[in-house]
């Protein structure tokens, strides 16, 4: 069973600023019964407090949070954003893939980042994700 739900899967979305982005990805993980949105919150507070960390690499930010502050189960949700936006980053900004994450258990999120992490990583799996047109396209290629 592939961890990417339908109902997780945003794309070509359109946002003002790196909060909205978060918000949005979070809420997309809501929608899919991944987390609450206490757990949204939580995001956004760790992004206001500790900077753009989550841009993990060129174009890609990758919001979480502890699994206590409302996740409901693994999984992450697809952001795709129709102009890519600054989050702060140095080096990685601009951004056009939101995936935010989450796990369940002391390591949940941490595996779910290094899942996450393998996939997007990957240059030509990257270019498919920005190139595919619907959910069917992205889940041939993302098959976590």
């Amino acid at each position: 069973m592939s961890l990417l739900r339908e109902e997780a899967v945003l794309l070509d979305a359109e946002v003002s600023d790196a909060v909205e982005a978060i918000l949005l990805s979070g809420d997309l993980l809501v929608k899919a019964g991944y987390a609450s949105e206490e757990y949204t919150y939580a995001m956004i507070e760790g992004f206001q407090n500790v900077g753009p960390y989550i841009v993990i690499a060129p174009g890609i930010a990758i919001p979480h949070s502890r699994p206590e502050r409302g996740a409901i189960a693994t999984g992450f949700s697809l952001l795709r954003l129709k102009k890519p936006i600054e989050f702060g980053h140095e080096k990685n900004d601009p951004v056009n893939l939101v995936c935010a994450i989450t796990g369940i258990g002391n390591n949940g999120h941490v595996e779910m980042l290094q899942k996450i992490a393998t996939v997007l990583g990957d240059q030509r799996t990257h270019e498919q994700i920005l190139k595919a047109s619907n959910y069917t396209e992205l889940s041939k290629i993302i098959t976590i």
